[in-house]
């Protein structure tokens, strides 16, 4: 039996797991994420996992990586500066599918040109002006999106496309047509723009990966895992990042369902980020088939339904003014907690907070500071001069927006710095919160305390402070964490619900955890299912939320490492679909990957799309990584009912390929 090593990079943590595959869990190793440069948190956590084994790399069969990256970059509003091409469209087409918001300031090139519904061309592609408008863009983008008008039921336009930027930029281009063979042109160019914008940071992440292995005496292949839980191969999950989107949750959730063995729990994963909710019917994750939602976008990736919100131990913690009273709120936005900055800058961060402290009032910019990442920055997009300017400040190490941010310009240009992931900003965190209580103690709890005596000193509009001392402003922020938990979970379970609106778990949580009962009304929620709780820091908030739900919470053993053993113990499974429908000249179309083909009967149709299905999702599995592969076939067909005839409307085919990876030794 094979011994296999699992990787997660989280927002906070880079974790290790060796697993064998008869002895299950060898040894584990957690270190903080380095995301100026990912190599130093992996390379740290592999020594360590390697150390505790005692055991020789060249052993090790399989690496395999899960990651929160990208998710964490569609929820902060990272990535790449990239350019839009847009064939067949109208400018109205950016209304639809908050695309024109996924955009941003990218630039968006219309050309004339893509395919009716039948997949005939409606122009030719302007290959002209596209390469103008290449000319023009020059160096100013890292990577393109092409999406056609009906590219699922002819590709030609955006294939030709792609050969183009391919030959004038050599930049990484995305077509539409490859992530998804549903319609719905909006979508599919918003799921490339996002995929487009991801490619520079997954790419560095897997390079990163890939480079310690010969450091280390590692000669085995690398898989990731994607956001339905299967497992691709690194070169893949290069050029499809969109795929691994809730990468880390998926891998959590395939632990969770080995460690726990549970066949139907509610799993809730608590990164530094985010809080991923799903859940496991049966011992499988269930399924999105509609695309994956993060950050705001509902995508076209087939993905775990996860309910993903920003909320995490390392998330923001501001307040906003609600009457004439001061609201808590919490992320969705990751800080650098307070304590964890001052274990790297000790002098400047205690000498700020207690110049901050002796002037006896509140600031919104108070206990915060400016971190370079040290990310590469020729991945992300130019800079402007101001940007440069500030970035070359920070190369002497954080510095506090209090003296920093002197003018709005400022202010505007750190917003695009963060965006752009140059820049962190370091600030009071749940995680602060934790250190305060005592609840967490691997950081600088004293550091802690003076962030968060700091931020009590914020004043409603009667001049009252929001806390009395550290110690109450630390139990407000973890309250307000497990309340938020509470309700994110309810309306997780409520989704999809006829009759009960996820929007009414605000209203069921305060109504049950109001410390003066309602007079008339008692208000009881139940959880029928128990809580599979991950994540380093469940163990903090999570009895809390349990008790609150009247469920159980199990907090199993490595629940901080879930993410890693689901990258390992998971199998590559790749799916490729098509569709059948008739023609005017009563044909009928098959619709795939490749030119559209016709045929005289229904059955001579399906016929042709299974074995070429089957082919297609065997290669790609093949490809995929995986080994002794297995192959499903579905058809479904759909029919319409006019004046007592039934008629046919189309035909939905699907091949899925099975195998575990391919292991080397």
């Amino acid at each position: 039996m094979s011994l296999l090593l699992g990787i997660d990079t989280g927002g906070t943590y880079t974790d290790a797991v060796l697993f064998h595959e008869e002895q299950g869990v060898v040894a584990s190793a957690k270190s903080l994420t380095t995301r100026h440069d990912f190599a130093i948190g992996i390379g740290q956590s592999i020594e360590k996992v390697l150390a505790t084994a005692e055991t020789d790399p060249s052993e090790i069969a399989l690496v395999s990586l899960s990651t929160t990256l990208a998710t964490n970059a569609l929820v902060e509003g990272q990535g790449g500066h990239i350019s839009l091409i847009m064939i067949g469209f109208g400018e109205t087409a950016l209304l639809r599918n908050d695309l024109r918001s996924a955009v941003k300031e990218d630039p968006v090139v219309f050309l004339s040109g893509g395919h009716d519904g039948q997949g005939e061309p409606l122009a030719d592609l302007d290959e002209k002006e596209l390469k103008t408008q290449l000319d023009r863009l020059g160096n100013e983008v890292t990577a393109f999106a092409v999406a056609g008008l009906f590219a699922t039921r002819n590709p030609e336009h955006e294939i030709r496309a792609r050969e183009i930027i391919l030959e004038r930029t050599g930049a990484s281009v995305t077509c539409s047509h490859e992530l998804s063979s549903k319609l719905d042109g909006p979508r599919r160019a918003l799921t490339s723009v996002l995929n487009a914008r991801l490619i520079s940071l997954i790419h560095h992440l897997i390079e990163a990966t890939e480079g310690l292995f010969e450091a280390h005496n590692i000669a085995a292949p690398l898989m990731v895992v994607q956001g339905d839980g299967a497992l691709i191969s690194a070169e893949i999950a290069k050029i499809k990042p969109i795929e691994t989107i809730l990468s880390g949750p998926a891998a959590s959730l395939v632990g969770a369902a080995y460690l726990s063995g549970l066949q139907n729990a509610v799993v809730s994963d608590i990164g530094g980020t985010t809080t991923d909710i799903a859940v496991l019917q049966d011992g499988n994750p269930r399924l999105d088939e509609n695309g994956a939602t993060v950050g705001g976008w509902r995508t076209m990736v087939e993905a775990v339904a996860m309910y993903t919100i920003g909320l995490g131990g390392d998330s923001e913690v501001s307040v906003r003014q609600s009457g004439l009273d001061l609201q808590l709120e919490l992320g969705p936005r990751r800080f650098i907690p307070v304590s964890l900055l001052a274990e790297s800058y000790p002098a400047l961060v205690h000498d700020t907070l207690e110049l901050q402290l002796s002037r006896g009032r509140g600031n919104e910019l108070y206990g915060r500071f400016a971190v370079a990442v040290g990310q590469n920055l020729s991945l992300m997009g130019s800079f402007s001069d101001l940007e440069k300017e500030m970035l070359a400040d920070l190369s002497g190490g954080p510095r506090p927006l209090e003296k920093w941010l002197a003018k709005r310009k400022h202010h505007i240009a750190l917003e695009s710095l963060v965006t752009k992931g140059a820049v962190m900003i370091c600030g009071l965190t749940p995680s602060d919160a934790a250190h305060v209580l005592h609840l967490h103690t691997d950081w600088d709890r004293s550091a802690a305390e003076k962030a968060a005596r700091l931020f009590a000193n914020n004043k409603n509009s009667k001049g009252k402070s929001i806390a009395l001392s550290a110690v109450d402003m630390s139990k407000l922020i973890i309250k307000t964490l497990v309340r938020k938990s509470n309700e994110t979970l309810l309306a997780a379970a409520l989704e999809g619900d006829r009759f009960l609106s996820p929007t009414l778990s605000q209203t069921l949580i305060a109504g049950s955890v109001r410390e003066e009962p309602n007079p008339f009304v008692d208000v009881d929620v139940k959880f029928k299912l128990p809580i599979v709780a991950l994540g380093a820091s469940a163990h903090v908030y999570y009895p809390d939320v349990a008790a609150q739900l009247n469920t159980t919470a199990l907090i199993p053993e490595y629940a901080g490492v879930a993410n890693a053993i689901g990258a390992v113990v998971g199998q590559v499974r790749v799916s490729v679909d098509a569709s059948i429908s008739k023609t005017e000249s009563d044909y009928f179309r098959l619709y795939h990957s490749g030119d559209p083909r016709d045929f005289s009967t229904l059955e001579k149709a399906v016929a042709d799309a299974e074995q070429t299905l089957r082919d297609e999702a065997k290669e790609h599995a093949r490809l995929a990584g995986a080994d002794d592969i297995r192959v499903k076939f579905k058809r479904e067909d759909n029919t319409a009912v006019i004046e007592g005839k039934e008629f046919f409307v189309e035909s939905l085919l699907k091949a899925t390929a099975y195998g575990r990876p391919r292991i080397t030794k």
